[in-house]
């Protein structure tokens, strides 16, 4: 199976931000930013100013300013990516387990719940027949129904199905973590690379980072985009996937990030062959990781500055500030 596909759903607004999906469940914090962390001297206003107005270029221009002055040396760090041919053994000696199955949409979560469906309306059933009379006769049968519903629902309006999924999620340990893990790292590769960061979700349904780079917005929407760009755009999209990977034997999150760089390689000039497809994926992933390895003290606190409900200027000082 070729492993392709998403991150960015470009919007009919060229001002809106494009929004890198993760496939976990997420919580949205909007939390005023406070730059009491930032060094002596340093005016992080402008920064701030530009994130509430949403405008990427000057997000851009504010950060580059701030890296002149010797703050954010973290902004753009890597700003050059060059792809290459990579196998799956070099994700599998960099740290990825189980890379083979990288590509394979998890089930857990979905077996889990239906599973507990199922099972529970079964044994309610069971109870319910020994109620007296015709009570015994049809309280069963409408348990039981419930099942039936639960898969009717699934069929007519997914959504709904995988809204009641995510929420069920949360009984796993790992969840939340998971969450953190996965939207961290999408937000640091892209602040790596150049990407300016306006937004993020750790919202049920909801989680993603916002992008907005007016440039690549115009090349998505004609479907111009170039090698570089691409290669710039999957290595973003993958980092979810990767940050899981190197932590967990199964990854989780990958079917959003895998579908919206799909939708990225689908507007690229010229086209993919699907072995360039799935060598971009492998690479892609191979990159993201190894940003995230050497960046791991800035990964780990972004990852608790996001739990801890921080505004973007708040995880950027994270970021900036992690030793």
């Amino acid at each position: 199976m070729a492993i392709v596909a998403a991150l960015v759903a470009p919007t009919a607004n060229p001002r809106n931000p494009l929004r890198l999906i993760a496939a976990t469940s997420h919580r949205q914090w909007r939390v005023a930013a406070a730059s009491s962390s930032a060094a002596p001297g340093v005016d992080l206003k402008a920064l701030q100013a530009a994130i509430d107005k949403k405008d990427g270029e000057e997000v851009k221009q504010a950060l580059d300013q701030l890296k002149e002055v010797g703050w954010a040396k973290r902004w753009g760090s890597q700003p050059y990516v060059s792809r290459r041919t990579t196998s799956l053994r070099e994700l599998t000696t960099l740290g990825i387990k189980n890379a083979e199955n990288l590509a394979i949409p998890s089930v857990r979560n979905d077996a889990a719940f239906l599973f507990t469906v199922v099972g529970s309306t079964g044994f309610l059933a069971v109870l319910a027949g020994q109620l007296p009379g015709d009570w015994g006769f049809f309280v069963p049968y409408l348990i039981g129904s419930i099942s039936l519903i639960v898969l009717a629902i699934g069929s007519i309006s997914p959504g709904l199905l995988q809204a009641a999924i995510g929420a069920f999620s949360t009984v796993f340990p790992d969840y939340q973590e998971r969450i953190a893990r996965h939207e961290a790292a999408h937000f640091l590769v892209a602040y790596l690379i150049g990407l300016p960061i306006l937004g993020y979700s750790l919202d049920i349904g909801k989680e993603h980072v916002n992008l907005i780079d007016e440039q690549l917005q115009k090349l998505i929407y004609s479907g111009q985009l170039d090698q570089k760009e691409i290669d710039r755009l999957a290595v973003v999209s993958m980092a979810g996937l990767a940050a899981e990977g190197l932590e967990y034997d199964k990854v989780v999150g990958q079917s959003a990030d895998l579908f919206t760089l799909q939708r990225f390689i689908n507007r690229t000039k010229p086209q993919l062959t699907k072995d360039q497809q799935q060598n971009l994926t492998r690479w892609a992933v191979l990159f993201s990781a190894s940003l995230l390895k050497n960046n791991k003290v800035a990964h780990e606190a972004l990852m608790s500055a996001m739990s801890q409900k921080a505004s973007v200027l708040g995880c950027i000082e994270a970021i900036e500030n992690a030793s």
